[in-house]
């Protein structure tokens, strides 16, 4: 089964995702990776999706569900995905389970939930020591939080609706986070998935 990470910046999905590829074989699909890969292409629909990510602002609706709807297509249906970063809107949530129903694919939700002043911390203190110019500025980043507010968090409430979402304390160590998520997900006890 396919999974879908919910969080704000900070909140750690990306670390856990890092972690349950290497331990159970998902293959991340990371939406902010994706589209930074083709912004620093230099093409001329990478210089449109840089202007976008440079002043904090979400990549248009069409340009995303494009990737997202290739990279599904390109793997096997044997092959678990965990997408981080997607859908980010109710709009993308129809788009992404359409584009999931077609594919014959199944996902549960798990939603990273973390305090938005514990996630700017831990931002702007991993800015300093990567130096990434896009994370470092806390004005940026609060208006990434309130977007995923308005935005994303009706995503996961109509999921949760559905019976998909798990929820998970992020407020807690790495080794914390992965036990509980293993066990919320039943991973690691059993041949199924």
């Amino acid at each position: 089964m396919d999974l879908v990470f919910f969080g704000i910046q900070g909140s750690g999905k990306g670390t856990q995702a890092k972690r349950l590829a290497s331990e159970f074989g998902y293959d991340i699909f990371e939406a902010g990776g994706e589209l930074r890969r083709i912004a620093a292409s230099g093409s001329e629909l990478g210089n449109t999706v840089k202007s976008f990510i440079d002043v904090g602002k979400l990549v248009p609706f069409e340009i995303i569900m494009r990737v997202v709807a290739e990279a599904i297509g390109a793997r096997p249906k044997t092959q678990k995905i965990l997408f981080d970063g997607i859908p980010r809107d109710l709009d993308q949530m129809r788009a992404f389970d359409a584009i999931m129903e077609e594919a014959g694919r199944h996902f549960r939700c798990v939603h990273f939930v973390l305090d938005p002043e514990e996630g700017v911390r831990r931002i702007v203190g991993r800015a300093k020591i990567e130096s990434r110019a896009d994370d470092a500025h806390e004005g940026i980043i609060r208006r990434r939080m309130s977007t995923f507010r308005e935005k994303t968090v009706p995503v996961i409430e109509a999921y949760r609706a559905a019976g998909k979402v798990v929820d998970i304390d992020a407020n807690r160590s790495v080794d914390e986070i992965f036990s509980d998520l293993k066990a919320r997900l039943g991973l690691g006890f059993s041949l199924g998935d």
